[in-house]
């Protein structure tokens, strides 16, 4: 059986999914490109995030803005995981170092089609001003300082080839770079990460530079920056510096945004460890994997059909066969999902489902919090499946009120044993599902539906 990986796209704010058919070849993975469009006139920034694999703070910040942010003048275009298959393989480069491949390639690169994509998106009429996110070593300072802060270091810059090229706008990359380092500087409370310039000088001699991405844009007069956030850093943490010189940036160009979290530390972690949801089948199976458990077993898929996937963040991707299916996320592992086949029922896409004394109109692919117990209201013709809940000689649990201490702890869909699956089946069809999640809750008692089940 082949090996598949199917990158994944379920987002709030451009909301489409990607498909592939089963016998897609790991090699097919491609990075996928979201526009941030205000619908108001103003300029375009793209922000480019895993061209090396093994730089997840930049990746990861590109991810946010894909996820979490909102543009209200201007636009932003994010390509956040642009050597995808690298940054699932935690490799820097699984064909080689991409960001080396922009000078000349040979078609026979496995990378050249995805090069030649890129190039095609940096040199678009709209696309003012480019970013390209990494991550790296120590702290750059103009002077020596010691062994970690040095001009020889790359982490906490802005990087820029020359100090200017004859563009129409922003073509002082100098000037601009210090602008925004000195914006994002003032949010720094500590002089040690704090942000400079680091000008490479490429066009006098630089050979490795040369190949970048940034200098192909430069040598096609588009002003193009990298920024780098220290590997000294946690992921999390790399991934606040990038956002503060992403939203540097945005504020010297007049693109006006909005942001769905608060810009911290805990809150980006937060964010980062939560946003991994998983649907497929048009949400009929729904999974939400914050802290999944290693192995998910049993998961209803459709028989005899390619499998539609979609989730919550463009770094997810799904890799396997019809035997057990991987979930990726970035460089992480998250579970392993282990099907079992069924054909799909279509005539229900909701369920009945008392929560704490509440009746509820619940679709599928819902995650429900209950705070006590939970009842799922009895259909006629159909079976309420409830994971780790078991009665003897009772195939249906509808109609019964259930507390979390009544499920096996070992069913649950996540390691700290608070979402469990409900499925619903008509005639040994498939219908669909939901999660309920027991949330933390002291001194709550369950109010009575009336029906002691």
């Amino acid at each position: 059986m082949s090996k598949v990986v199917l990158p994944l796209i379920w987002l709030t704010i451009s909301c489409f999914s990607l498909s592939l058919q089963a016998n897609t070849s790991v090699n097919d993975l491609d990075f996928t490109l979201h526009k941030l469009d205000s619908g108001e006139d103003g300029p375009t920034l793209l922000v480019i995030g895993g061209i090396q694999g093994d730089e997840p703070g930049g990746f990861t910040a590109a991810s946010l803005l894909v996820t979490d942010y909102q543009v209200k003048k201007g636009s932003v275009w994010v390509v956040p995981n642009l050597n995808f298959k690298s940054i699932i393989k935690r490799s820097r480069g699984v064909h080689g170092d991409m960001n080396r491949k922009f000078l000349s390639l040979p078609k026979a690169d496995p990378e050249y089609e995805a090069v030649e994509k890129i190039k095609s998106i940096i040199l678009d009429k709209k696309v003012d001003v480019i970013l390209n996110l990494h991550d790296g070593s120590g702290f750059y300072h103009p002077v020596y300082i010691n062994k970690s802060r040095n001009p020889r270091r790359w982490g906490q810059s802005v990087i820029i080839d020359q100090a200017m090229i004859e563009a129409p706008k922003y073509g002082d990359l100098a000037e601009l770079a210090e602008r925004v380092c000195k914006s994002v500087n003032n949010n720094i409370k500590y002089s040690k990460t704090h942000y400079h310039v680091k000008n490479t000088n490429t066009r006098d001699g630089d050979v490795e530079m040369e190949k970048t991405l940034t200098y192909f844009a430069i040598r096609n007069n588009k002003p193009a920056f990298g920024v780098e956030a220290s590997k000294d850093f946690r992921t999390h943490t790399r991934a606040l510096y990038h956002l503060r010189v992403v939203e540097s940036m945005m504020g010297e160009l007049g693109i006006e945004y909005e942001r769905g979290f608060k810009m911290s530390l805990r809150a980006i972690k937060k964010r980062i460890d939560n946003n991994v949801k998983l649907a497929m089948f048009d949400n009929k199976v729904y999974l939400d994997m914050a802290k999944a458990r290693s192995r998910l077993s049993y998961i209803p898929m459709k028989k005899g059909e390619q499998i539609h996937f979609s989730a919550s963040n463009p770094l997810i991707a799904v890799i396997g066969n019809k035997k057990s299916y991987k979930v990726r996320y970035g460089n992480r592992s998250v579970t392993q999902l282990h099907p079992q086949y069924f054909e799909y029922d279509d005539s229900l896409s909701t369920i009945k489902l008392w929560v704490d004394g509440e009746l509820k109109d619940v679709p599928f692919g819902t995650v429900v919090d209950v705070k006590d117990a939970f009842k799922v209201e009895p259909l006629e013709n159909y079976r309420t499946n409830i994971i780790g809940f078991a009665r003897q000689n009772i195939k249906d649990d509808s109609g019964v009120i259930v507390k979390r201490k009544q499920i096996s702890k070992r069913y649950s869909v996540d390691r700290a044993s608070r979402k469990y699956r409900v499925e619903l089946y008509r005639e040994g069809k498939f219908c669909g599902m939901i999660l309920v999640n027991f949330i933390k809750q002291r001194g709550v008692d369950f109010a009575s539906t009336g029906d002691s089940g």
